[in-house]
């Protein structure tokens, strides 16, 4: 290469260099001063120096290493080569090489050092635990070594055994290849192929590869504790490793030293050659071979096969309590829960928990709650609403809440430019918040909070007076805060940030200069320029709008804010906005994981905690395969200011103390100093009681004899509305007092099924007791047979009573109809089923569900079911049909009482039907059996018309049955379809 040439490759490397270190020094500068904004530098600078300091030493060993044997080889290179077309050939390499063969094997070393340095600085987080573990009190059940070896010391054990490997096969590689070219290894020519030091250097660095290798053994017996080897799909060493795989990686241990010993002396001192040497590895091999894989082979196959159940189940029992220990189950408590499949109790009406249940789906309300409280296009709810409790006059009660934010993608074209999407429209406005329970006659939720207003709610559908009152309302950090705002004014006078509208007129804005501690301050030159690179923006440095005061806030979604402070963290994929001391701040479950517990079974995160929600308003897990996992830390996130607080929530959780501890000691908030007000609204963990309820279908069962025969195995059952897409069906909060329970509680519930098979099993609740976490289940019992969300959702829509009113809500394809949240609520002598019905208009854009009837049901589902306007009709009708034992109240059709069916019940004929009544009621039972016919045969037109003639039908019956008022009330035909129409059929 010319002159020029190298020059110019040296100017395009030094610039590549200088723009790749330039990037690097921005985003760590900016990372320094964002920390600095929420006070947790310790983390930065523990994070960042660790890793550096990884880097160094991994990667300076590693080139130490390597070059060290590649200088060595070259030193070892014999000074007379016998002549020969080989030595010819390597002559000209040798040529290249010996003037700066200093730099060639320095940059070699640097080279491999680097990428070392690299792959080490990612184990920070295995370097800090492996420092500041401390012990867990839990022995493994084979080794009786503590827990905390495994999880604090094993995993960086690995790494750095790994990284001798890697270390030695280069030098093997790198010093080879030296001594060929210098001719102390030979393929050509006569005596031998390799000189007495060649021979030396490189036998030795194969028998250091064999004794790692041994090494490599005595950390495999411990690893057969974390792998997947009890059957039947059970995590930890079963009888065959035991009995057969333990001892003969410790032969294999003692073996491979002996091999290491042999090649040393025997290539060097005795028989001076590489046959012995290569007999040595040839036998090391058929060893691990024959010890290793045949021989517990052949103890699987003929000793435990034969027996299998018997040989595991000592085995299996140390993965069922390990499992339970690592995951928190080992203190549910199960309760035989008998459904008597009984009538509804009189006082169904009066009972608080009934009353209690939740009618407003989080889901399908968001779109009421944008388009009832926004008053702006751009402001929005999210996908999905939270459910909290607030008490309000002495009275605790579940509220669905949702947090006033700014999307940036609803700001029209004019308001996108850059000005108005970084300065003008910086937050949002006010919690809004309606009770779980109550909807206006419009089927709105009724709002209680968050009033854009100064004084006072507006309309029907909102409270007089602010409820739930923050007093500081604005959210400048939230879960739908994707941009970068700049905030902060020279003038107190100048107002340029969008704040709410004005009372009287709708078209005109209040504006607002922020004042709060948030953000970090640009009005330095060199800051302006700094976050102009970053973000490539010419404006940090042009625009008038960046003043002396301004202050920038990046990184807003108080879900990255957390994550980012805490990286040892994962986060739950729901966080919920909630007022706490008159400031709205965001609360997030926090849980310290980790994948090396012994014979714990390891599962997928986002797997187990994927539902019907999932990407729905709650975010999806990483997939992360853990074994392990404490939700040990609850965070809380400053809706104004942005202040992030961790406070401890596990006080005995051993990895979140070793992370406390590597960090300063003072990085978690004791739990103890936690704020009663903040600790009112603590909730159980949604993703944490998804994943422990996946792990009760299986491992509520303690026996290993039934385990291993999987017969009494549960599923969690698919949504019960659309069981055919496959996705399960969410937990739900309800604010209630389940059987066996001394008072009511804020409680995450969720039914299962057994498997492969759709009547309930049982039903898992997931509560806070004196600020401890306590899992419940009531286990039904084997031989009754109660039917669960998928078989109860399906009578109660089929039910003959409800079917034709359901398909009257769907006017004629005008509107579709959507089912909410199935509650499943344990009453007494049986199950409470509750689910609201939604209408959705099909004419309108955009048109918010709204929440139009209550379908319930008690028992079985097919008996007692009601479809109601709301919730106490729906308690009192079910109360009064438990009243007169299944015979249905006036007004509703009746069916006559058939010998067999209720014996202790008289039967009661339905009133005879006369003249123009009778005639409409015959009209009304033809428009429903055409209706029967055109479902029967998909045909979509047929099924308009005859929903069109139904509902005429009906409406004559029923101005006939009103002009009658002189007669007793006579009853509705009986007959109705016996299949409801679908949403799809609908539209």
């Amino acid at each position: 290469m010319s002159r020029r040439g190298r020059v110019t490759v040296g100017v395009l490397v030094g610039v590549f260099i200088l723009f790749t270190l330039l990037g690097w020094g921005i985003d760590a500068y900016t990372d320094y001063l964002w920390f600095s904004e929420v006070d947790f530098t310790n983390v930065f600078s523990g994070v960042l120096i660790t890793r550096l300091l990884l880097f160094l030493a991994i990667g300076a060993v590693m080139a130490l290493v390597v070059g060290a044997n590649l200088y060595l080889a070259y030193r070892l290179r014999p000074l007379l080569r016998p002549h020969s077309a080989e030595q010819a050939t390597l002559e000209r390499y040798r040529m290249i090489l010996a003037p700066r063969l200093g730099t060639w094997i320095t940059v070699v070393a640097l080279v491999v050092g680097f990428f070392a340095g690299l792959s080490a600085q990612s184990r920070w987080a295995d370097w800090m635990l492996f420092r500041n573990g401390g012990p867990f009190g839990v022995q493994d059940p084979e080794f009786k070594v503590d827990v905390s070896f495994y999880i604090f010391e094993y995993p960086l054990l690995r790494y750095l055994l790994g990284v001798g490997f890697t270390a030695v096969v280069l030098s093997v590689l790198g010093a080879l290849a030296v001594h060929y070219i210098f001719g102390g290894v030979r393929l050509q020519g006569v005596g031998d192929r390799m000189t007495t030091a060649a021979r030396a250097h490189l036998t030795t660095l194969v028998a250091i590869f064999v004794l790692l290798k041994a090494v490599a053994y005595v950390l495999d017996r411990r690893a057969l504790l974390l792998e997947q080897h009890v059957s039947p799909g059970l995590y930890g060493a079963g009888y065959t490793d035991v009995n057969a795989l333990l001892p003969a990686k410790e032969i294999l241990a003692y073996i491979s030293v002996v091999v290491a010993i042999a090649i040393i002396v025997f290539s060097n001192a005795v028989m001076r050659n590489l046959v012995w040497p290569g007999v040595s590895l040839a036998l090391l091999a058929i060893s691990a071979v024959a010890i290793g894989g045949i021989y517990p082979l052949a103890v699987q196959n003929f000793q435990v096969k034969p027996s299998l159940s018997d040989k595991e189940a000592p085995y299996i029992q140390r993965s069922i309590d390990s499992t339970r220990q690592a995951f928190g189950l080992e203190t549910t408590d199960v309760t035989q829960y008998s459904a008597a499949s009984g009538s509804p109790p009189a006082n169904l009406a009066e009972n608080s928990s009934a009353q209690n249940v939740r009618l407003i789906d989080p889901q399908l309300v968001s779109q009421a709650f944008t388009q009832s409280q926004q008053s702006r296009g751009f402001y929005d709810f999210g996908a999905k609403l939270d459910v909290d409790r607030y008490t309000i006059d002495g009275k605790t009660q579940d509220y669905v809440v949702g947090a006033r934010e700014i999307n940036d993608e609803k700001l029209t074209a004019q308001q996108r430019n850059w000005l108005n999407r970084h300065t003008v429209y910086t937050h949002g406005y006010g919690l809004v918040a309606a009770p779980a329970n109550e909807v206006c006659g419009t089927g709105l939720p009724y709002f209680v909070s968050g009033f854009l207003g100064s004084n006072t709610g507006q309309g029907n559908c909102s409270a007089q007076t602010d409820e739930i009152k923050a007093e500081q309302p604005r959210i400048y950090y939230g879960e739908q805060s994707t941009e970068y705002v700049i905030v902060g004014q020279e003038s107190d006078e100048k107002k340029v940030e969008f704040d709410r509208p004005q009372e009287q007129n709708s078209d005109a804005s209040e504006l607002y200069t922020y004042e709060g501690e948030g953000g970090v301050p640009i009005g330095s030159f060199f800051r302006r320029a700094v976050f102009a690179i970053k973000n490539t923006e010419s404006n940090f440095l042009l625009s008038d709008a960046v003043n002396s005061n301004s202050k920038l806030m990046y990184i807003r979604n108080p879900r990255d804010r957390v994550e980012k402070v805490a990286p040892f963290l994962t986060i739950d994929g729901d966080p919920y906005p909630a007022v706490v001391g008159g400031k709205i701040v965001w609360i997030l479950d926090g849980y310290t994981t980790a994948q090396t517990y012994p014979y714990a079974q390891k599962i997928n995160l986002a797997t187990e905690t994927r539902d019907e929600l999932t990407g729905q308003g709650s975010f999806a897990l990483a997939r992360d395969d853990v074994n392990y996992m404490r939700n040990s830390v609850k965070a809380t996130v400053d809706a104004y200011d942005g202040t992030v607080t961790l406070y401890e929530f596990d006080e005995k959780d051993p990895v979140l103390k070793a992370w406390n501890k590597a960090f300063g000691g003072d990085l978690i908030v004791p739990k103890a100093q936690i704020p009663a007000d903040l600790s009112s609204h603590f909730r159980y963990p949604a993703d944490l009681f998804k994943v422990q309820r996946n792990l009760l279908t299986k491992f509520h069962v303690t026996d290993p004899q039934t385990f291993f025969s999987g017969n009494d195995f549960w599923e969690v059952p698919n949504a019960p509305d659309a069981p055919q897409n496959g996705v399960k069906q969410p937990p739900f909060y309800l604010n209630v007092k389940l059987p066996e329970q001394d008072d009511t509680r804020f409680q995450l519930t969720a039914g299962v099924t057994p498997a492969n098979r759709e009547n309930m099993a049982a039903l898992i609740s997931g509560s806070y007791v004196d600020g401890q976490p306590k899992l419940e289940v009531l286990e039904l019992p084997d031989d009754t047979v109660v039917s669960g969300p998928v078989q109860v959702h399906q009578r109660m829509v089929n039910n003959a009573n409800v079917a034709s009113d359901l398909a009257l809500l769907s006017r004629q394809g005008q509107a579709t109809v959507l089912y909410g949240n199935l509650i499943s609520l344990p009453l007494e002598k049986d199950i409470l089923y509750v689910e609201p019905v939604y209408v959705r208009s099909n004419s309108q854009a955009n048109a918010a569900p709204l929440l139009q009837k209550v379908l319930m049901s008690y028992g079985d589902g097919g008996t007692y079911v009601v479809l109601e306007d709301n919730l106490t009709k729906g308690l009192q009708a079910l109360a009064e049909l438990g009243r007169t034992n299944g015979a249905p109240s006036p007004g509703t059709p009746s069916t006559p009482n058939t010998p067999g069916t209720n014996p202790s019940t008289p039967a009661t004929p339905p009133p005879v039907l006369t003249g123009d009544l009778a005639q409409a009621a015959t009209a009304v039972d033809k428009a429903i059996e055409d209706l029967k016919a055109a479902q029967q045969a998909g045909d979509f037109v047929k099924q308009g018309e005859a929903l069109k003639a139904l509902d005429d039908a009906v409406n004559r019956f029923q101005q006939l049955q009103a002009a009658e008022a002189s007669t007793p009330p006579a009853t509705a035909p009986s007959v109705a379809p016996s299949v409801a129409p679908s949403a799809s059929a609908g539209s």
